[in-house]
């Protein structure tokens, strides 16, 4: 439903935009990630869960363009494709959703030993360390699904999802507290929609184009730049908090261990006010960590890719491929 949603949101922002242009929602698939719901994300060792079948599609011409949350593209896409657009981003904070029983709520007022549900070791890890007297336990499943176990069972005292998937579901009164970048930094590229596209697609590459927000586009090539050189994926604890101020564009990144006992965290930033040139020819298909925003000065994408992977170096040279190695080795042994 939450991928209808998005797919639609999307398709209603190009027919304003091209009210000459027919555009169908031909097919509603299942990817793997979809179909595997017995086992946590982190396990499945799958780079593309949510994308494989979908970019199968957009191979043999049976579609023109794919629409996915940001945060479920792989930092490197497969040759042929790129991400056409990346739209406005909605809030990429993680929320908690409490059982009824525990409405009026914060996860610190929850007794001890109350069980949260969460498929993400990056939440995981960061609220194990903030409130160690609590329990996290793997809950799989889309939203309505999650939702579901957590109101009609007793397993789950609480869930952690993202924001922006219940507010696009028009479940934001379920959103009993959101958790701050001091609480939990958020999932790279969260909040934000990618529509994907043949890379060699001329027109449909234009068409879209027009959907890309300068700004999100900014904070996410940073904050996939940083995730890349850190060879980070789902089944490593890496979060970033990103924030585009006065023409500077400020990135904080961080690594945990499962437990979050371990964890490096640091913040840079780098000015991205540069003026957009008319940069034909050649330039014009440049990709920036899966991302062709030709309507976004060049060197300003530049310079927020170059953030990423300085802030991901700073972070390796204090120690963090000893943390994600051992997280990783951790979580493959679960």
């Amino acid at each position: 439903q939450l991928a209808r949603i998005q797919t639609d949101s999307v398709v209603g922002m190009l027919r304003e935009l091209y009210p000459d242009l027919c555009f169908e929602i031909a097919v509603a698939m299942s990817t793997t990630g979809d179909k595997i719901l017995d086992t946590a994300l982190s396990k499945i060792g799958e780079k593309s869960l949510f994308t494989k079948e979908l970019e199968n599609a957009l191979e043999r011409n049976e579609v023109d363009l794919v629409v996915h949350s940001l945060k479920d593209l792989p930092t490197s896409l497969p040759p042929g494709f790129t991400i056409g657009a990346v739209c406005k981003r909605e809030n990429p904070l993680d929320a908690v959703v409490f059982h009824p029983k525990n409405c009026g709520k914060t996860l610190s007022l929850l007794p001890e030993k109350s069980v949260i549900g969460t498929s993400s070791l990056r939440r995981a890890a960061q609220l194990k360390k903030k409130f160690p007297q609590l329990e996290f336990r793997d809950i799989r499943g889309n939203l309505n699904t999650r939702l579901k176990k957590l109101d009609e069972k007793e397993d789950f005292s609480a869930i952690i999802l993202a924001a922006a998937g219940l507010k696009r579901m028009g479940w934001e009164n379920r959103i009993g507290q959101l958790l701050s970048p001091e609480d939990c930094l958020y999932a790279v590229g969260q909040g934000a929609l990618a529509v994907e596209v043949r890379a060699k697609d001329q027109e449909i590459l234009n068409m879209v184009s027009a959907l890309h927000d300068a700004d999100t586009v900014l904070c996410c090539i940073a904050e996939r730049a940083f995730m890349k050189r850190l060879e980070g994926g789902c089944s490593v604890p890496v979060a970033v908090n990103t924030m585009l101020k006065d023409g500077q564009l400020y990135l904080t990144g961080a690594v945990y261990s499962l437990d979050g006992s371990d964890s490096l965290k640091e913040t840079m930033q780098t000015s991205v006010n540069y003026p957009q040139q008319n940069e034909d020819g050649p330039n014009d298909d440049v990709q920036h960590v899966g991302i062709t925003a030709k309507n976004v000065p060049g060197q300003a994408q530049e310079a927020a890719e170059n953030l990423g992977v300085e802030l991901a170096s700073l972070l390796l040279s204090k120690g963090a491929k000893h943390i994600l190695s051992v997280a990783r080795q951790l979580n493959d042994a679960r």
